[in-house]
Parts: structure tokens; sequence; C-alpha cells
């Protein structure tokens, strides 16, 4: 069996791939060997002892917890609390709710129908009060309050005529005069001194301020151009420094140094992790051999012996023992105690007797109950007002 193919050659692998590929899948396959072999030894016992020993146990420990804590509580609560609640209930409804619904029947029901009876009575009283008193005094304050109203709004107009009259004559006719005469004038010849200023500050700019603004750019712009000339040398002769004593030789050390290694370290790192993949599984066939050859020896060694003992022993002595003993002590068991349910059904049937005989004894003989005719009455019979067929009103 080809327990190990190899992969096809892909593109680009060279000669350094190829001799560094076999020597290390051999020494990845020797140590990963053992590791598998444990590996599958670990798995194995685990569920041999999670199927042998751990689920019993938690299943007798589930049970043994359901013992103690569970079914105790469950056992009070059935035949302890809930009776002792049922008892609580029925002496709260005789103790507080019959005594309750009997004050409220008899005691303050009539109560508050008194109470309602008062309460009408003080209504329809006060209903009459307001009625013939109080709205007749209502519409008499109501007619004096507005005279009193129409009194007052005729002085207010009065008032108001004569303080307008005194407003106009004191307040606005001469304020309109000032505006007019004064404000006016005066309004107009500061306006025109502001012309005059505004003009001369105009004329200024123009002739003095733009010239002077144009000649300081243009300074500034020569400033400029010096300083950013002389920046920019500086930074080409930085430029060119830097690249020659740095950038020149990173990239060489990158080039002809770091990149080999990089590409070297890879190709081995990828072909560890390849024959890692390959002696896993070649591990785990390996495995499989070994654990079949284990299981094979062990049911060659234990499981036949004790299988062939099972059938050709302990069976036929099994059958032997059931047939000459188990089956007639089931028997002799079945009759015996077939017999001692009849004496038990006999001794309470004659319980049973005693105890009537003593109740017989004690209060005599029951009494037979009465035929009741359910039918109708005969042809000859007529109905009263006495006597009735229905089920509900028969005597």
């Amino acid at each position: 069996m080809d327990l190990e193919k190899t992969p096809p050659r892909q593109p680009g692998e060279g000669c350094l791939t190829v001799a560094i590929r076999l020597p290390v899948r051999i020494v990845v396959l020797l140590l990963v060997v053992p590791v598998r072999l444990l590996w599958d030894a670990l798995v194995v016992g685990g569920r041999v002892l999670r199927d042998s020993v751990l689920r019993p146990v938690g299943r007798a420990l589930g049970w043994l917890a359901r013992a103690v804590f569970i079914w105790p509580w469950v056992m009070m609560w059935r035949y302890a609390l809930v009776p002792l609640g049922r008892g609580i209930a029925w002496l709260g409804h005789v103790l507080i709710v019959v005594p309750a619904l009997w004050i409220h029947r008899r005691v303050l029901t009539p109560l508050g129908h008194g109470v309602l009876w008062v309460l009408r009575g003080t209504g329809a009283g006060c209903a009459w009060v307001y009625a013939r008193v109080l709205t007749p005094v209502g519409h008499a304050v109501v007619r004096l309050l507005r005279g009193v109203g129409y009194v007052l709004v005729v002085l207010g107009a009065g008032a108001y005529t004569v303080m307008a009259w005194l407003g106009r004559r004191l307040l606005v006719v001469p304020a309109g005069w000032l505006y007019r005469r004064v404000l006016t004038p005066l309004g107009h010849g500061v306006r025109r001194v502001l012309r005059g200023i505004g003009a001369g500050c105009a004329w200024l700019y123009r002739t003095v301020l733009t010239p002077l603004g144009h000649g300081i750019v243009r300074l500034a712009s020569g400033v400029a151009w010096l300083v950013g000339m002389a920046v920019t040398g500086i930074g080409v002769a930085l430029y060119w420094t830097l690249r020659v004593l740095l950038v020149v030789p990173a990239l060489a050390v990158g080039r002809w140094i770091l990149a080999p290694v990089g590409r070297f370290l890879l190709v081995v790192g990828r072909e560890i992790g390849t024959a890692i993949v390959h002696a896993w599984r070649v591990a785990g066939h390996i495995s499989l051999v070994v654990g079949r050859f284990l299981a094979a020896v062990f049911r060659r060694i234990f499981v036949e012996p004790v299988r062939w003992a099972y059938r050709t022993v302990l069976t036929p002595v099994g059958h032997v023992l059931r047939d000459t003993v188990l089956r007639p002590a089931a028997e002799i068991a079945r009759g015996v105690g077939r017999a001692t349910r009849q004496a038990l059904a006999g001794a309470r049937e004659a319980a049973r007797q005693a105890r009537a005989d003593i109740r017989r004894m004690l209060f005599g003989e029951p009494r037979e109950p009465r035929a009741v005719s359910r039918r109708e009455p005969q042809a000859g019979e007529t109905r009263t007002l006495g006597s009735s067929t229905t089920a509900l009103t028969k005597d």
C-alpha cells in the first residue's frame, strides 16, 4: 500500500527545494510518529474512560443528587406544604372571607343605603336652596354690576377723550414743528460734511495707498523667490546625500542579502509544513495498523476464550439451573402468592361481614329505598294543584 505519494513538482522549484525536501520529511516523520501514536492512544483511552467510567459515574451522581437535593423538596412540597397551604386557605376563607361577606351584607350594605338616602336628601335640599334663594340673589347682583360697569365705561371714555386732546396739543404738535424746523436742516448739513470726508479718503486711497501697496507686494515676491531657491538647493543636496549614504546601501543589503535569506527560509518553512502534514497522515496509517494489531491480539487472547467459555460452559449450566431450580422455584413462589392472595381475600371478606353485622346490631337494618313512579298518571287519574309529574317538583 502506497502510504505517501510524492506531490507533482511545482513550477519554479529549484534544486535547493528538492535537496531539502527528502531529509526534512524523514526527520519530521521520525519525530511525528511517536507523537501520533501517543495521541491516538490517549484518544482511545479517553473514549473508553468516557463510556465505561465517566458516564456511569455521572449518571450515579445525577441520581444521587436528585435523591439528596430534589426528591426531599418534592416530597416536602407535595405532602407538607400543599396540605398546609390548603388548610391555611380554608382557615382564611372561614375566618376572613365569610365574616367579611357577612359584614358586607348585614352591616355595610344597609349603612351605605342609609348614607345614600341622607346624601340624596341633602342634595335635594341644596338644589332647592340654589334654585329658590341663590339664583335670584345672583341675578340681582349681576344686574347691579352691569349698571356699575356701564357708568365706569362712560367715565373712562370721557377721560380718554380729554387725555388724547391734551396729548396732541402738548406733545404731537411741538414735536412735529421741532422735526421740520430744526432736525431736518441739521441732518442735511451733517450728510454734506460726511460726503466731503468720504471723497477725500477715496482720493487718498487711489493716489497714495494703492501705489505703496503694489511696491510692497513686489518686494515680498522677490524675497520669497530668493528664499525658495535657497531652500530648493539645500533640499536637493540633502536628498542626494541621504540617497547615497542610506538608501543605496539599504537597497543593496535588501536585494543581495535579505531577499535570498528570506527565500531560503520561506522554502524551508514551506517544506517543513508540508512534511509535517504528510508525516501526520502517514503516522495516522501506522497508528491504525498498530491499533488493529493490538485489537486482534486482545481479541485472540481475552475475547475469544471468554466467548468460548460463555457459549460452551456457562450457557448449558445456566439452562440446567433454569430448568431444574429457577422454574420450579418460580412455580412454588407463584403458588404461595396465589394462596396468600386467596387467604387475604377471605380475611377481608370476613372482616367486611363482621363490620356489617356489628353495624346491623348497633343501628338496625337499613331502610329499603321506596320506589317512586316516574310515569304519567293513568287515564282515570287527574292532576291537581298538589301533585306533579316533573322530576324537579315531585315530592
